[in-house]
This record gives structure tokens, C-alpha cells and sequence, in this order.
């Protein structure tokens, strides 16, 4: 849901008859419900069931892809992909559904896997995409979406067993309505810092951030928070969630650099393939995501999560490095690109475990949450940073060139990311879990 308009964006402005200033909001309304969403719909998994919350979900992904799909104009194509960001917050849900059903024993990997469909899905999403739109029409697309979606939803009705962990409690509407406020401000600022004027970015900073300190302070007084900052700002809670905010960056990172340089003519130092051919290019990266998350989780039997995220973070940090100092090339790219996805893979893998053996049960789709949250808010800062420094090296008399410089400049970016993830992540600590988080070997060898 979040890359299936990527083939796409180009042609929008035509398509729909609209500056391509409106039609990027195709991108950004989708992220930014899905940040909204993700942490509300955890907590709402928590206190009335996972199941029930993720149909739910499922249910918007369907509305908005079908609303997409029959629309020919840009506010409706807007609704529809607002309603898609639901699709995101299904994924920290699986990942609680799967602590509440299966032996500790193998939630490390399970969890990992769930957390990894995120890079498969994006990967396998573009080149079906693009030969729908090159072949089909672009209505398709959405079509797709909602096949998808139903298919998902018959396969939760069918296996995933009712919640049995459902805390009840009153809802914090409050909570709610501040975070989603806070967070809409502050992602605008970022996602549309390069279009807009600088006193509203400005604006929508301040503004944004005294909305959440203002929640804070109102999350800390509740009984029954939306969000358990206590829990939150635990070192091991906290530190991962900050990892959670590159491996989001560099992850989407590569979605946005790859294929402009896959896709650039040779003669202007890129590859000159087309959509199709550049998106088939970056396929393999998504599974290598999978198996390799799986890998980790194993792993994680006896190794600490923290040394899986930290070899993760600097398999992502060479693999930049070496597309900084190699030509271009459909082969180079797809090996670099696949060695990123397996740093983000191993990274997936840890995370999940690092938070569940972190925070009570009872948590668990809230804590969740947040860690997507912390990706979403991730992947929103690379494509507004990177977008940026693409776009602030185009040359002079030719607008949709892009200079060898600004590439290297977006690697240098993400390596150099990658490395502070892998500095900060070395400070999690090897505490005990706490009662409740269902895991039986705390004390790993590392």
C-alpha cells in the first residue's frame, strides 16, 4: 500500500489533471494517516482485541483502494489512499496477535518474519504495479489493492484465533485526538519542508511539538493512557524505538534513490531501464528481508537482540558505502540493494523481540505501535530529506537529471545513518524482561 503508486507518480499530473505539487499528496496522506492510526489502533487492539481491530483495519484498506479504484479525480484518489494507511498499522498488530498465540520459543522468528512482509510487500508491489499501468490501466492498481485486502481478510477470519488478552478500559479519546494532532503537524513539516514557505513549516514545528509535550502531560496523568510513556522512555524500550526511526529512513531510503538512478538515462550516469525493468531490479531485496529476518530470529536462541540489530544496522552501512564508491549498474544495484534488506531484515527480527520481552503483555499491541510509528516517522523523513538533496542537485537545463553527486550524496546519508544506529544500539541494556512479556530465556549468551 505504501509503494503501489510509486510507477505511478510520475504520471499523475496527467492522469488527473492536477500540479504534481497536489498529486505528491498521494504519497504523503498515506503516510500520515497510517502514523495516526498505528499507535491508536494498538491501543484499541490491547483493550477490546487484536482480531477484531485488525478486521477492522483490513476493512478501511478495502474502502480505500475500491474508492481509489472507480475515482477519476485527485480528491477522490486523496480519500482513497488516506483510507490505505490502514494497512500499516496491521503490522504491529500481527506481531502482538502472534506473542498471544504462540510458545516463546518462536516468536523471535515469527515476529520477525511479520515485520519483514513490510520490505517484501513494497518490493513485489512495484513491478506489478508498473506492468498493470503500462499494460492494463492505471485503475488496476487499486483493484489489486482490494483483492489483496479481502484475501487478507478471509485468511484472519479463517485462522487467526479471537483475542484472549483484551484489557477493556475507557478509551482516550483526548490522548487520541493530541497525538494524531501533534503528529499530522510535525510529518507536514517534514514531508512538505521543501515545497512550502518557511514560516509555516516553522509554524508546524512549534505548533506540532507544544501539542505533544501538552500530551505528555496528559498521557502521564491517566490511569489508562493511550500510550504508557513510563514504559516508552525505558532505555530498552526508548533506544529501539529510535533504531526503528533510521531502519524506517534507510529502508525507504533505498525506494526512493534506486530507482531514479535505475531509470536515468546512461548517458546522464544512470542505468536506463524503465519502470518495469527497474522495479524487477529491486524485487530480490524484499526476499532477502524475509529469509534473513528469520535467520535473525533464530539466532536470537542464542545471541542478544541488540548484536542482531547492531550487525543489521552495518550491513545497511557498508552496503551504502560500496554504492558510493561503485558505477552504476543493474547488477551492482540489485546486490547492494538486496545487502541493505538484509541489514533491515536481521534489524526486523531484533526489534520486535527487543520490545515484547521490554513491556508487559497487556501492552503489547500499544508498544507495538509505537515502534511502527517510529518507522512510519522514519520513512516520512527519508522521502521528504532525500527528495530534497535529489532535487537541490538537478542541472541546470535539465530538470529531470540528476548529477552523480546528489546519488552519493543520498549513500553518504544513509551509511552514515546506519552507523549511529549501530553506536546507539550498542547502549540497549541486557535487562531481565518483565513479568508478563512470555519470554522464557532472558539471559542470552551475548
Amino acid at each position: 500500500m505504501t509503494t503501489m503508486v510509486i510507477p505511478l507518480q510520475p504520471r499523475f499530473p496527467e492522469l488527473l489533471d492536477a500540479a504534481p505539487s497536489e498529486t505528491a499528496w498521494i504519497v504523503t496522506v498515506t503516510l500520515l494517516v497510517s502514523a495516526v492510526l498505528t499507535p491508536i489502533s494498538g491501543r484499541l487492539g490491547d483493550m477490546y482485541g487484536k482480531r477484531t481491530v485488525l478486521l477492522f483495519l483490513l476493512g478501511m484498506v478495502i474502502a480505500g483502494s475500491a474508492t481509489a479504484a472507480v475515482s477519476t479525480s485527485l480528491g477522490l484518489v486523496l480519500l482513497g489512499r488516506g483510507l490505505q494507511g490502514a494497512g500499516l498499522a496491521v503490522i504491529p498488530l500481527g506481531v502482538s496477535i502472534l506473542r498471544d498465540v504462540l510458545p516463546a520459543s518462536s516468536l523471535p522468528s515469527a515476529a520477525g518474519l511479520v515485520t519483514a512482509s513490510v520490505g517484501l510487500g513494497s518490493s513485489l508491489a512495484q513491478p506489478l504495479c508498473a506492468f498493470l499501468a503500462e499494460h492494463v490501466d492505471w485503475h488496476a492498481v487499486f483493484w489489486v489493492g482490494a483483492l489483496v485486502a479481502a484475501t487478507c481478510v478471509l485468511l484472519v477470519l479463517l485462522v487467526v484465533p479471537r483475542s484472549t488478552n483484551s484489557t477493556g478500559g475507557r478509551f482516550d479519546i483526548v490522548g487520541a485526538a493530541g497525538l494524531s494532532t501533534g503528529l499530522c503537524a510535525l510529518l507536514l513539516a517534514i514531508s512538505r519542508g521543501n515545497e512550502w514557505d518557511v514560516g509555516v513549516i516553522s509554524g508546524l514545528v512549534v505548533g506540532g511539538a507544544g501539542v505533544l509535550i501538552a500530551w505528555g502531560w496528559w498521557e502521564l496523568r491517566l490511569r489508562d493512557p493511550l500510550v504508557d510513556l513510563r514504559t516508552t522512555f525505558q532505555r530498552p524500550v526508548l533506544l529501539t524505538n529510535v533504531a526503528s526511526i533510521g531502519i524506517g529512513f534507510v529502508l525507504f531510503g533505498g525506494n526512493i534513490v534506486f530507482p531514479r538512478l535505475l531509470q536515468q538515462e546512461s548517458g546522464s550516469g544512470g542505468v536506463g531501464l524503465t519502470a518495469l525493468e527497474a522495479s524487477l531490479v529491486i524485487v530480490p531485496s524484499g526476499i532477502a528481508a524475509v529469509v534473513v529476518s528469520f535467520l535473525g530470529g533464530r539466532l536470537m536462541t542464542r545471541v542478544h537482540p541488540k548484536w542482531i540489530l547492531i550487525a543489521g544496522a552495518l550491513c545497511v552501512a557498508s552496503s551504502y558505502l560500496v554504492a558510493r564508491v561503485t558505477e552504476p549498474s543493474a547488477l551492482s544495484i540489485g546486490l547492494i540493494n538486496a545487502g541493505a534488506a538484509v541489514g533491515a531484515g536481521f534489524a526486523f527480527a531484533a526489534m520486535p523481540s527487543l520490545i515484547n520481552r521490554s513491556v508487559p503483555q497487556t501492552q503489547t499491541g500499544s508498544a507495538n505501535g509505537v515502534n511502527a510509528l517510529m518507522r512510519s516517522l522514519g520513512t516520512s523523513m527519508s522521502a521528504a530529506m532525500l527528495a530534497t538533496v535529489l532535487t537541490a542537485h538537478t542541472t541546470v537545463g535539465g530538470a529531470d537529471v540528476i548529477p552523480q553527486a546528489a546519488f552519493e550524496s543520498s549513500f553518504t546519508i544513509i551509511f552514515g545513518l546506519g552507523m549511529v544506529i549501530a553506536a546507539l544500539s550498542l547502549f540497549i541494556p541486557r535487562a531481565r524482561p518483565v513479568p508478563g512479556t512470555g519470554q522464557s530465556n532472558p539471559d542470552l549468551v551475548l
